[in-house]
C-alpha cells in the first residue's frame, strides 16, 4: 500500500512524485515507456518553469546538458519586429528548450533520488475502484505479469488521453475547438540568437536552439488545412518557412537533421482535476494549443500545487477534499489568462488595427517591449499588461480599449 501512485513519469508525473517523496510520503511512479525516451513536445520551459527547476535543485542538470540558454526573444509580427528580454520572476528571466530525451530523464532521476519507486515499461490496464473511490491500479509489468497496487490517491499525469481521467469520467469544462495543426523538425549548422517567433496571417513559425547544437523549427496552420498539409509535409513546411525570409535563408545554409513530427490533435480544455481517491496533473487536467509553449511550465506549476495540496490533506492540516478544491482554484486562477490569450493566438486571425497599433508603438520602446515579452513568457501578468489603462499609456490615448495579441 502506497500513499500515492502516479501514472505517467514525464513533466507533471515525475515532479509531483518527487515533491511528495521529499515530503516523506511513499510514492510509486509508473510509465509505459523507459527513460530516456522522446515524446512530442514544444520543448519550451519559460522562466516560471525554470524558476521551479532551480527551486527543486534540477536546473544545474539542464544547464549541464549543454542546452543553450535563451535570454533574447524576437517577435516578427509582419509589419514590425520586436526584440526583448522578459523581466525576471523569482530572479529568473531565462528560458531553455531541452530535448525531452534529456529533460524527462533528469526529472525521472530526480524522483528516484527523492525515494520514489519507479517502474518503467508498466502499462496501466485498469483503475481500481470501490464504489466511487479510486483505490489503486492494475496493469502489466515489462515482462507481461499482471500487477495490482493500491494507494490512498492515484494521480493521473498521463497526458491528454489520460487513462486515469477516462476511468473516472473527469468532467471537461472551458473547452474550445481544436484550432491548429502543427509540425516540427530539427536543423544542424544554423545560427540563431535566442528564440524567434513569426506571426503571419494563418501561420505561426518558431525557431529556437536545443541540445546537440540543433535548432528546432515549429510551424502551425489552421486545423482545416491538415489533410492538405500532410499530403506534402516537407514541401508545405519549407514553403511556410519562406514567410520568414531571413530565417529560411539561414536554414537553407544548414541541413535538416531529423524527420518531421506533427499532429492535428491539439484540443483546448480544462478537466476537473480531483475526486474520491484521484487527482490529475499536467496535460491530463489542462491542455492547450502549443503555440504559446506553456505545456511544460504549466505541468511544473500543477505538480507543485498538487503536491502541496495532497501533503496538506495527508498531514491533516486541511481536509483533503478542501485542499484539492484549492488546488483546482489555484490552477485555474493561474492558467486562465494565458489560456484565453493562447486561444486567441491559435485562432490565427488577422491582427486588428489596434493590435497593429500596439506593436508599432512598442517599437523603439524597450521598457514596454520587455514587459510585452514578459507577458508572453509568463513573468508579467497578462491582464496587467493588456489592460485598457496600460494599452492607453503605451499608445498615448486615454481610455484605450484592451488589446490582446491575435485580436
Amino acid at each position: 500500500m502506497y500513499d500515492a501512485i502516479v501514472v505517467g513519469a514525464r513533466c507533471a508525473g515525475s515532479p509531483v512524485a518527487m515533491l511528495l517523496a521529499r515530503k516523506g510520503w511513499s510514492v510509486l511512479l509508473v510509465d509505459k515507456n523507459a527513460f530516456p525516451s522522446d515524446t512530442m513536445s514544444t520543448h519550451f520551459i519559460h522562466p516560471t518553469g525554470i524558476a521551479r527547476l532551480k527551486r527543486w535543485d534540477l536546473l544545474d542538470k539542464v544547464v549541464a546538458s549543454d542546452c543553450p540558454q535563451i535570454s533574447r526573444w524576437l517577435f516578427d509580427m509582419g509589419h514590425v519586429t520586436l526584440t526583448g528580454r522578459p523581466p525576471p520572476i523569482d530572479g529568473v528571466a531565462e528560458s531553455y528548450c531541452p530535448r525531452r530525451t534529456i529533460l524527462d530523464d533528469i526529472l525521472v532521476r530526480g524522483a528516484r533520488e527523492a525515494g520514489v519507486e519507479l517502474r518503467e515499461g508498466f502499462t496501466v490496464r485498469e483503475v481500481l475502484m470501490e464504489g466511487p473511490q479510486v483505490v489503486g491500479i492494475c496493469g502489466e509489468s515489462r515482462g507481461g505479469a499482471s500487477v495490482t497496487e493500491r494507494a490512498s490517491i492515484v494521480i493521473g499525469a498521463d497526458g491528454l488521453r489520460s487513462t486515469v481521467a477516462r476511468a473516472v469520467a473527469a468532467p471537461v469544462y472551458e473547452e474550445r475547438p481544436v484550432l491548429c495543426c502543427a509540425y516540427y523538425t530539427y536543423w544542424a549548422d544554423v545560427p540563431v540568437e535566442g528564440a524567434e517567433f513569426y506571426l503571419r496571417e494563418g501561420r505561426v513559425v518558431f525557431a529556437f536552439p536545443t541540445n546537440d547544437g540543433l535548432v528546432c523549427t515549429f510551424v502551425e496552420w489552421p486545423r482545416g488545412e491538415f489533410e492538405t498539409f500532410r499530403s506534402d509535409v516537407e514541401g508545405n513546411f519549407l514553403r511556410t518557412l519562406e514567410l520568414a525570409p531571413d530565417l529560411a535563408r539561414r536554414l537553407r545554409s544548414g541541413r535538416r537533421a531529423r524527420h518531421f513530427v506533427g499532429t492535428a490533435e491539439l484540443p483546448n480544455f480544462f478537466r476537473k482535476p480531483y475526486g474520491p481517491g484521484w487527482a490529475l496533473a499536467g496535460d491530463a487536467g489542462h491542455h492547450k494549443d502549443p503555440c504559446g509553449g506553456f505545456g511544460i511550465s504549466d505541468a511544473f506549476r500543477d505538480a507543485e500545487l498538487l503536491a502541496d495540496a495532497i501533503d496538506a490533506g495527508f498531514s491533516k492540516r486541511r481536509p483533503l477534499e478542501e485542499a484539492l478544491t484549492g488546488y483546482e482554484s489555484e490552477r485555474n486562477r493561474a492558467a486562465m489568462p494565458a489560456y484565453e490569450h493562447n486561444c486567441r493566438i491559435a485562432s490565427l486571425q488577422p491582427q486588428s488595427a489596434r493590435t497593429r497599433a500596439l506593436y508599432a508603438a512598442l517599437a523603439g520602446n524597450q521598457v514596454d517591449t520587455d514587459r510585452f515579452v514578459g507577458a508572453v513568457m509568463g513573468t508579467v501578468p497578462i491582464p496587467e499588461f493588456f489592460s485598457p489603462a496600460n494599452i492607453g499609456r503605451i499608445l498615448g490615448v486615454n481610455g484605450a480599449p484592451a488589446v490582446l495579441q491575435g485580436s
